[in-house]
C-alpha cells in the first residue's frame, strides 16, 4: 500500500468542498426529473471507479462493484444515488486517514470529499429538488 502523511486540513477547505456540493446542487438543479436522476446516476457510476488503483487492492474492486450496482439502482432512485454518496464518503474517509489521497496531486482531496459528499446525499435524500424551483424560477432544460 502506497501511504502518504495524512494531510491537514485548514478551514478552507472545508470551506471550498461545501462550496463545491452547493455548486454542484446548483448545476444539477438545472436539469429536470428525470434527467436529473439519470445523469446523477452515471456520475455514481463514475465515483465508483475514482480509487480503483487507491491502494487497498482487492477491495478497491469489490467497492467498485458495489457502487456500481448502487449507480444501476440509482437510475430509478434518488435515495440510492444517497446512499451511493455515503458510501463514497466512507471509502474517502478510509483514504484520507490511510494517507491515500484520491487525487495524489492534491493531498486533501478525500478529506475535502468527505465534506462535500455527505451534503450532495442530504439532497439526494430529500428527493434532489432544483434550487432554481424553489426559488421561483423556471428551469427548461
Amino acid at each position: 500500500m502506497n501511504t502518504h502523511p495524512i494531510p491537514e486540513f485548514q478551514p478552507v477547505d472545508i470551506v471550498i468542498a461545501v462550496a463545491v456540493a452547493l455548486v454542484g446542487i446548483a448545476i444539477m438543479s438545472l436539469l429536470k426529473h428525470p434527467n436529473r436522476r439519470t445523469v446523477n446516476a452515471i456520475v455514481i457510476a463514475v465515483a465508483a471507479g475514482t480509487y480503483t488503483n487507491g491502494g487497498f487492492g482487492h477491495l478497491e474492486g469489490l467497492f467498485s462493484l458495489v457502487l456500481g450496482y448502487v449507480a444501476y439502482r440509482s437510475l430509478n432512485s434518488y435515495n440510492f444515488i444517497g446512499i451511493g454518496w455515503l458510501m463514497h464518503t466512507a471509502w474517502d474517509t478510509l483514504h484520507h486517514f490511510t494517507g491515500n489521497p484520491m487525487i495524489d496531486m492534491i493531498p486533501i482531496s478525500s478529506f475535502m470529499c468527505f465534506v462535500c459528499d455527505p451534503i450532495l446525499a442530504i439532497w439526494f435524500f430529500m428527493g434532489a429538488p432544483s434550487v432554481w424551483e424553489k426559488m421561483g424560477m423556471k428551469v427548461s432544460s
